[in-house]
């Protein structure tokens, strides 16, 4: 028998239960067990798998002093309390994959019974009515789909609806020409998907950016007769905003999976409209789903537990301790490389180059190309981290290419991320490690020397003419809505008459900070490290 303990707190696919005990793992089922049961028997297991019923809370962590993995068969984490896992040196895994077709099938369903009342009419069948002239449809073919947020699930819905003879539109500010054209859509504006969309449906995390992404505003945008829905994440959808437009007959049928509330009050408004069809959280539910993400979820514990190799993990990276303290330093400055990279940039990135100088590049540097990948996620894909960092990027349709340097620089060690953008412009931005206490520094910005703390709040980067009186001007600006500038650095563009600065500032200004800036100087970026 295996020394391992795998606790499966949760049902899932007897074929994911199988695998465990093949491979010789100490396999406990335990459905349907309490919290304190719970608590009993997790003290000397070695992982644990769960769905959503259990919940891995910071109380339950603390009487598992052997556990060394969450395993989650599906792809939420809200039933696990990731910084106490964190903290406690346990790796949390998911499955991403195994729903990748149950929500897309889900969202067709959603789409084909706004489109003919199939639910309506076999509600009223079944109440002893034969009406047929009450239930009249539409069809799909020749209309035209908004997809918002081309990932794997919005590529699957994609690729339906074209089968059906729809038009599809795709908004994903990361989504490259090159990868729409291997999927067959056009490219557009989030206010163009409004305006042109007969369907529109959204595929997106929610995050601030999505959060709202249909409100009042937006519905105004549509089409007349449009119809929405949503099975991807609660909140995307404003729904007080759903309701006005179902209400005034702008959006002819919509269908939600998910609501910003869950379960879904009982005195909810969304129950009121038949033309709205509701489902109680169904994306994962299908008999394939689970039993694939049950494999899944089995596998990446039983690999875990045997060889330490890590699949799909949310809180940890792949490398040892003791290299990890060595390394830390060049991760930090990596990710604040990524990110402020990915904030410079507002074109569309077609490959990141990361290129390693000085000693760096002697070494192995994978972890610190993972680091530049999380960080550059890290403010536009839910959950990025450095272990599922590098197929979100490439999903995003963007290359990375690493490079180890021997050109000379005037650092010991030295980093540069550059991003190349599909119209032609580049954006980069370098750094090194500084001092007895390893600070990491941005010292490069776009190839002008000038240095920034990545570890401010807030970084402005602005390009003007190069006249007296520029910096006193945005300084003025920054004071007058409470922006505190912790440091700032200038350089020249030689030959352009072009001056850079970056002011650091201990929060993130104001949009109308930022648009008044705006009206005296050539370009404002913001970068929020925060």
């Amino acid at each position: 028998m295996n020394k391992f303990k795998v606790l499966v707190a949760d049902p899932i696919s007897p074929k994911g239960v199988e695998l465990l005990k093949e491979r010789g793992f100490d396999t406990v089922e335990a459905y349907g067990s309490t919290p304190e049961q719970v608590k009993e028997l997790i003290k000397d297991a070695d992982a644990v798998i769960v769905r959503s019923e259990t919940k891995i809370t910071a109380d339950v962590l603390a009487c598992a002093d052997k556990l060394k993995a969450v395993g989650r068969a599906g792809v939420g984490v809200d039933n696990i309390d990731i910084p106490a896992a964190s903290e406690k040196g346990v790796v949390v895994m998911n499955t991403p994959t195994g729903n990748t077709i149950a929500t897309a099938e889900l969202t067709f369903t959603h789409m084909l019974c706004g489109t003919r009342p199939i639910a309506q009419a076999n509600s009223s069948i079944h109440d002893g009515v034969w009406d047929r002239k009450s239930f009249k449809g539409a069809e799909l073919k020749n209309k035209t789909l908004a997809v918002l947020g081309m990932g794997r699930i919005g590529a699957e819905v994609a690729k339906r609806a074209m089968a059906f003879g729809m038009k599809v539109l795709a908004y994903d500010p990361f989504l490259t020409e090159a990868r729409a054209k291997t999927l067959g859509v056009e490219m557009v504006a989030l206010e163009d998907a409004f305006k042109r969309a007969d369907y529109i449906t959204v595929h997106m995390p929610l995050t601030e950016a999505t959060k709202y992404m249909i409100d009042e505003k937006a519905f105004d945008m549509m089409k007349k007769g449009v119809r929405v829905f949503n099975c991807a994440r609660g909140g995307i959808i404003k729904e007080t905003a759903l309701v006005e437009a179902l209400k005034s007959g702008k959006v002819a049928a919509a269908g939600l999976d998910v609501y910003e509330s869950e379960p879904l009050a009982k005195d909810s408004p969304l129950r009121d409209f038949p033309n709205l069809v509701l489902t109680p959280h169904l994306g994962a539910s299908t008999k394939e789903a689970q039993e694939s993400c049950g494999i899944e979820v089995a596998e990446v514990i039983a690999d875990a537990l045997e060889s330490g190799a890590i699949r799909n993990a949310i809180n940890k990276p792949s490398i040892d301790a003791e290299s990890m303290k060595k390394i830390s330093p060049y991760i930090v400055l990596c990710e604040k490389l990524g990110l402020f990279v990915q904030q410079i940039s507002p074109e569309r990135v077609e490959k990141i180059t990361i290129k390693y100088f000085g000693k760096l590049g002697d070494i192995d540097n994978k972890i610190l190309t993972l680091a530049v990948q999380k960080g550059y996620l890290s403010k536009i894909v839910e959950n990025a981290n450095d272990v599922n960092a590098p197929a979100k990027i490439k999903h995003l349709g963007i290359g990375v290419e690493s490079i180890n340097s021997n050109a000379e620089v005037d650092y010991a060690e030295f980093v540069e991320v550059i991003a190349n953008c599909e119209n032609g412009k580049v954006h980069s931005a370098a750094g090194t490690v500084t001092g007895k206490s390893a600070r990491p520094r941005i010292v490069q910005i776009s190839g002008n020397q000038m240095e920034l703390n990545p570890n401010c709040k807030c970084a402005v980067i602005i390009k003007n003419q190069d006249t007296p009186g520029m910096v006193g001007q945005i300084g003025t600006v920054l004071g007058e809505y409470g922006c505190n500038i912790a440091n700032m650095a200038l350089a020249r563009e030689d030959g352009t008459g072009k001056a850079l600065s970056v002011f650091e500032l201990d929060s993130v200004p104001e949009t109308s900070a930022v648009e008044e800036i705006k009206s005296i100087v050539e370009t404002v970026k913001i970068v929020d490290f925060s």
